[in-house]
């Protein structure tokens, strides 16, 4: 049976657990992939969405888990890169 994952309350204390533990032997099957977005973001757009449009959008995001811009961004990376494919 594989360990829980310790918790860990600091950036330096975490840096330290990857560094040194066979993460082999742990479960972590409880982890949810985290996409970190690196590209600055110099360009601005204004959008206008009828008021339920937002909220289903705001809606998801918090399910999901991350900021609504955020999720409305993935979205259309996610629109492009489908059409992109062939």
């Amino acid at each position: 049976m594989k360990k829980p994952l310790p918790k860990l309350t600091t950036d330096k204390a975490a840096e330290a657990f990857v560094a040194e533990a066979d993460l082999t032997q742990y479960d972590l099957s409880g982890m949810t992939p985290v996409r970190f977005e690196f590209q600055p973001k110099g360009r601005r757009i204004t959008m206008r969405l009828s008021e339920s449009l937002f909220e289903a959008i705001k809606g998801e995001a918090e399910r999901s888990g991350i900021p609504y811009q955020r999720f409305i961004r993935q979205a259309l990376e996610a629109a492009v890169h489908r059409r992109r494919e062939p």
